[in-house]
């Protein structure tokens, strides 16, 4: 096992501290596909560490996570006329988010490698994530998040399992930056995506995905903010390939915010990735305007045979409304934008009712309640009376 670099091919040792090449390119962790089992995929016991040997790390801090349920939305299915219609809940993870995936991964590495200090930049899931993966490994973390612009859900599990939270006069760019210097000067280890081991632990939602399905969907449709899981997952399934253990690729189809949606703006105007300066939506999660791993999603992307989409804050709330009232999820609003990006695509015909279609659901909803309330009023009370409540039936 190597770091590579997408960029000009360098080749780094495994232990060696980096997160990025010379050449400032994006870095990836390169497994040895002949050392890996490739007669795991049997649909049963599904976890995260069932598939170890896929895994660049030797070490193990886990909670448990992964194993995620990948429902059949069949109410949706037949209102949206699709054929085929999956969410991937990652919202069931130990934290609430699939950021646990590569936490423990990425907390695993940092133990490899003599750390006992980690941090991160993050808008939410990334603090509570590390936060929980560092109280369970015994090491010091530190989360750096934008003040007054983070889910009070998320904030508080930060909180709860000890991190050192630390507000940050800026949006999550701002807060990444100094947390990439602190990692270079005051020898913490940096777990935000940018890191590929964090990577390595998210592309095992692509190996669940085929375990549960036991085949390959055409389109796997995920929310992007720091274009980071998109690039994983995608990973994930070209590992499959090049293994041998799938013989089909899907299309991997990315949903930004229409506020935060540097990559989707690039890609539907035929131009150069240029970041957004002052990226804003209701979906937290994806409040990005320059993503650290942008270069890895576009490639994930192009190879695929994929797109990006843009979607505006109503149509991702009102996806959240329709998923949860429709099938019975609530997910945060980065995780709807999923299902709005479907929507959307689905109404411009842009793509194919009669293929399948996984949903990624990245958080729950639990993780941002104060949307959903500052959203709703309710009604008058009744009297505690049967007659005053026939009243409300009729």
């Amino acid at each position: 096992m190597v770091l590579r670099c997408i960029k000009c091919g360098r080749i780094y040792p495994e232990d060696e501290i980096r997160y990025r090449c010379d050449c400032g390119g994006l870095l990836e962790v390169v497994i040895d596909l002949d050392k890996v089992d490739t007669k795991i995929f049997d649909g049963k016991n599904i976890t995260l560490w069932k598939y170890e040997s896929w895994l660049p790390v030797k070490k193990r801090v886990s909670l448990n996570e992964g194993g995620t349920p990948l429902y059949r939305l069949e109410n949706l299915e037949e209102e949206l006329e699709v054929r085929e219609l999956y969410a991937k809940n990652e919202g069931a993870n130990p934290t609430g988010s699939f950021k646990d995936r590569g936490m423990t991964v990425g907390v695993s590495k940092a133990l490899e490698l003599g750390m006992d200090k980690v941090i991160c930049a993050s808008t939410g899931n990334t603090s509570a994530s590390l936060a929980a993966y560092a109280a369970k490994a015994g090491i010091k973390a530190y989360v750096l998040v934008p003040s007054g612009k983070i889910a009070l859900g998320k904030l508080a599990q930060a909180i709860i399992y000890g991190a050192q939270v630390v507000p940050v006069n800026g949006n999550f760019d701002d807060a990444l930056r100094v947390v990439v210097e602190a990692s270079r000067e005051l020898g913490v280890y940096m777990l935000n995506s940018i890191n590929p081991f964090r990577l390595e632990g998210q592309k095992t939602i692509a190996y669940e995905i085929y375990d549960q399905l036991q085949r390959v969907p055409d389109n796997v449709v995920v929310p992007v903010g720091n274009a980071g899981n998109i690039s994983a997952i995608w990973k994930g399934f070209k590992e499959l390939y090049e293994a041998g253990v799938i013989n089909e690729l899907p299309r991997m189809i990315g949903i930004q915010a229409e506020g935060a949606s540097p990559l989707a703006k690039a890609w539907k105007e035929g131009r150069e990735f240029k970041p957004e300066e002052k990226p804003e939506t209701v979906a937290t999660a994806i409040r990005i305007g320059n993503p650290a791993n942008w270069p890895k999603a576009w490639n994930a992307v192009k190879e695929s045979g994929g797109l990006f989409e843009s979607v505006t804050d109503e149509e991702i709330l009102e996806a959240q409304r329709i998923l949860a009232s429709k099938e019975g999820l609530f997910v945060e609003p980065a995780s709807a934008a999923s299902l709005a990006g479907l929507i959307k695509l689905l109404r411009e015909g842009a793509i194919d009712r009669s293929e399948s279609y996984v949903l990624i659901t990245t958080g729950h909803g639990l993780k941002d309640p104060n949307i959903v309330v500052n959203n709703f009023k309710l009604p008058e009370p009744i009297e505690p009376t049967l007659e005053a409540f026939r009243r409300v039936m009729e």
